[in-house]
């Protein structure tokens, strides 16, 4: 009886954790000269958790992943290709300023706002190859999230199943048919 009261006092404790809300307000394809391009933009704040750990030093890694399918009746759909990006953000309490590191080309920010706005845009990501003209059989499929597999491990073991850690998108998206000029 002991047992149950104390689980219903912590639950009662505080309001439950949230996930942080992740929105997708801006998601586009388009089909040029140079290939398939993608621009997106994902606004969320970090939830208390993530921005803590953060401060104290954990950096972050953020991944946008994109797949490019082509319809097919007889078969699976057939993936024409695939592409990924991933950023680092580090807070380096020295200079008390944040990093963003996308491959090996780094900036750094003077506030968290500024740093997150640089992982949350991309304009003109270019997927694949020009694809031929009058087929518009193609779909997009699309993720943006928070790798928690590359935090330090024993963070990944106290962060699974937990909301506050739970920063993801999906979306599938129509490729549109080339313009004919």
């Amino acid at each position: 009886m002991a047992g149950w009261c104390l689980l219903v006092c912590l639950m009662l404790w505080g309001p439950p954790a949230r996930a942080g809300n992740v929105d997708l307000p801006l998601i586009e394809t388009s089909r040029t000269e140079e290939g398939v391009l993608l621009s997106f933009t994902v606004r969320f704040e970090l939830t208390k958790a993530v921005e803590d750990a953060l401060q104290k030093g954990v950096p972050l890694h953020f991944i946008a992943e994109a797949d490019l399918y082509r319809y097919r009746w007889y078969w699976r759909d057939k993936r024409v290709a695939n592409a990924s990006r991933s950023w680092r953000l580090a807070y380096q309490p020295l200079t008390r300023r944040y990093k963003v590191s996308f491959g090996s080309l780094s900036q750094t920010y003077e506030s968290l706002p500024e740093a997150l706005a640089a992982v949350q845009r991309v304009v003109r990501w270019r997927l694949a190859d020009p694809l031929a003209a009058g087929d518009d059989n193609y779909y997009l499929e699309f993720r943006y999230r928070l790798d928690t597999a590359q935090l330090p491990r024993p963070l990944q073991i106290g962060v699974g199943g937990q909301a506050d850690w739970d920063l993801s998108v999906e979306r599938k998206l129509q490729v549109p048919e080339v313009a004919v000029r």
